[in-house]
């Protein structure tokens, strides 16, 4: 096998970790086992984890970021609205997640953990850009900030019904989601009425400063 960097290395076993994590947790082990798989030495590959549980389940993140796009290309969603857009990005994380949900569940126990918030947090944060981007949102201003933090927390929220949902087709969680989508939208749909409003009050400042110096 040709010399491969560290960030190969992780692209190449973060599969079969979240595979083994079922098992054995996101551990050494977990490494091990897939390293055995790919032929690669267990020491380099425990060197390209070696930040332990949370850079494994970084990658894993991160390859399902990646699914998702591919997944759900560009030009598929400029054929929908803004609403399923964003619903259909989060459906197609869950569907790669869907053979993982114990692997799923032991990455959120870790997560949980007091010293690890900041990073899970970094970690939900990256997952709404993601969609946010691909859904082709362009905004710059404070409401760049505040929709990924919204979805961050419809994301968490669908998560934690997802993992213990038994239901047929995850249906539960379908219309958990749906539920909270809507919830958001409206929210972003009066946000903007409400700034459109603001924009068309009219401004003392501006009338003062028309009486001072009229328009010649």
């Amino acid at each position: 096998m040709p010399d491969l960097t560290l960030d190969e290395i992780r692209a190449s076993l973060v599969h079969d970790i979240a595979a083994n994590a079922a098992f054995d947790g996101w551990s050494s082990k977990a490494v091990d086992t897939a390293a055995a798989l790919h032929h690669i030495d267990a020491d380099v590959a425990r060197l390209a984890f070696k930040a332990g549980a949370m850079a494994m389940i970084d990658a894993w993140f991160a390859a399902v970021d990646a699914a998702m796009a591919v997944q759900l290309p560009g030009e598929t969603l400029a054929t929908m609205g803004m609403t399923k857009r964003i619903t259909s990005l989060i459906e197609a994380r869950l569907e790669t997640l869907a053979p993982r949900r114990e692997s799923l569940r032991r990455a959120l126990s870790i997560m949980a953990m007091p010293h690890h918030m900041t990073q899970a947090a970094r970690l939900g944060w990256r997952a709404a850009d993601a969609m946010w981007r691909l859904a082709g949102d362009s905004a710059t201003d404070f409401n760049h900030y505040s929709k990924r933090m919204t979805l961050s927390a419809v994301y968490a929220s669908t998560i934690a019904v997802f993992i213990n949902d038994e239901s047929e087709g995850y249906a539960e969680t379908r219309a958990f989601l749906g539920r909270r989508i809507g919830n958001v939208m409206q929210f972003e749909k009066w946000k903007a009425g409400a700034r459109a409003r603001r924009e068309m009050r009219p401004s003392l400042a501006r009338f003062v400063g028309r009486l001072r110096y009229p328009p010649r």
